[in-house]
């Protein structure tokens, strides 16, 4: 491996967005224009090199065989480089970080998402600042290895666990938070880590790729009034195998005897149903009201204090990896990569 080098890996997204001269509208450029655009990245210590995707795509484009494609180049160059900055589109950013961190087993490298809320090529980009400190994480060793060896988030001024990262804000620069776990680094003049937050439970053995995900899956977000011609109309999607169940608060839902026959009968028939709270923060505690209580009796999973995003890959992944439902209902109970915190299952 070469002493302190990066892969850039550039997918699209507005860091690396010009205007149409025809229409206005915001549409992908090459990462060398990017490189022109922030000529600090040529006074690292370190090596850089890029690599774009053969088809540069929007991340509100985004589908799983991206996924499966940036696996595979970081699988192919990770004894190259000792990290990975992947400049995407903010849109989907948490949903790609969190099926990485699913997808990339033994990872003992920092693969950092980052992007921008303005073009690189503006005067107030927010970019040029997410870029650099990327790659300076992404480079960064401590007794030779790597400071955050997992799947983060760089985002205005905090480093975030990917698969606990939300988009919070369409507009400003801080647009990503992480509602239920502490960032694992926050930028300023210092790049403080929180050596406690990262992952350095042991490795066994080389960097592996899962990279299937089976897509059958929806997600319904009750509201008051939802009708139930709704949910018999998602239950019944042929070849549905999971359903995330956005509850309110603490993971309460209708105790009404339609809407709990309709998830029964989801469950009986073999659907995994994830709940999954909408609060942005806090976690679905079923049993701790008895609207969430009738839910265990239907035979559905809690989802604790993971976001939508990580729950969305986590059963995707979970589905196409094990053919079992029981294996799928009890990884989706057990932490696998940091998506959910330990205290609450306990609690």
């Amino acid at each position: 491996m070469a002493d302190k080098s990066v892969l850039i890996i550039y997918t699209g997204g507005t860091i690396g967005m010009v205007n149409d001269p025809e229409t206005g509208a915001l549409c992908p450029f090459n990462f060398e224009e990017i490189a022109k655009a922030v000529p600090e990245i040529k006074e690292f210590s370190f090596h850089i090199d890029s690599y774009t995707l053969p088809e540069i795509i929007d991340s509100s484009d985004l589908q799983p065989a991206v996924w499966a494609e940036l696996c595979k180049i970081i699988r192919d160059n990770y004894d190259k480089y000792c990290g990975f900055v992947i400049l995407h589109g903010t849109d989907t950013m948490a949903y790609s970080a969190s099926a990485l961190s699913f997808m990339l087993n033994n990872l003992d490298k920092a693969v950092v998402f980052t992007g921008s809320q303005l073009p690189i090529g503006t005067i107030r980009t927010d970019g040029r600042e997410n870029l650099i400190a990327a790659l300076e994480i992404a480079a960064a060793t401590m007794d030779g290895k790597a400071v955050v060896p997992e799947v983060c988030i760089l985002f205005g001024a905090k480093l975030f666990r990917g698969n606990r990262t939300t988009k919070a804000d369409a507009e400003s620069f801080n647009a990503f938070q992480s509602f239920n776990y502490p960032p694992l680094a926050e930028i300023g003049i210092h790049i403080d880590y929180n050596y406690s937050a990262i992952d350095y439970s042991p490795r066994t053995g080389q960097l592996q790729t899962y990279t299937g995900m089976d897509t059958n899956i929806a997600i319904l977000k009750l509201f008051p009034g939802i009708r139930i011609e709704l949910i018999d109309a998602i239950t019944h999607i042929p070849g549905l195998k999971g359903l995330i169940l956005e509850t309110y608060g603490a993971g309460n839902a209708p105790t009404n005897e339609q809407f709990l026959t309709k998830i029964k009968e989801a469950t009986d028939k073999g659907i995994v149903v994830y709940n999954v709270t909408q609060c942005e923060g806090g976690a679905v505690e079923m049993g701790r009201y008895e609207t969430s209580r009738k839910m265990i009796n239907c035979g559905v999973i809690s989802g604790y204090d993971i976001t939508t995003e990580a729950a969305v890959c986590k059963l995707m992944h979970l589905l196409d990896k094990y053919k079992d439902i029981n294996d799928v209902k009890k990884y989706l109970n057990l932490p696998i990569k940091g998506e959910i915190t330990p205290k609450r299952i306990c609690s």
